[in-house]
């Protein structure tokens, strides 16, 4: 799936296991774990599978449930 050029500079993508990942949908946020990627090996830039981005759409869409949901913590900067 992964393995090809890293389009930002010479580095080559590979898949990483990540524990947490979160992902900005125009329906909110999700957060998926145990998750693989792709992960520039060189700058560090992130990929993302289509089956990735599916099932984030499926979740903030509400067609597949979340197994939980946590609190977001939210403070004014000053």
């Amino acid at each position: 799936m992964y393995g090809y050029k890293c389009e930002y500079c010479d580095g080559i993508v590979r898949e990483k296991v990540v524990a947490q990942e979160a992902f900005k949908h125009k329906d909110g946020f999700v957060i998926l774990e145990n998750v693989p990627i792709g992960v520039c090996d060189k700058c560090g830039n992130r990929y993302y599978h289509a089956s990735l981005l599916r099932r984030v759409e499926e979740i903030a869409t509400k067609r597949k449930l979340p197994e939980r949901i946590a609190a977001v913590p939210v403070a004014a900067f000053q």
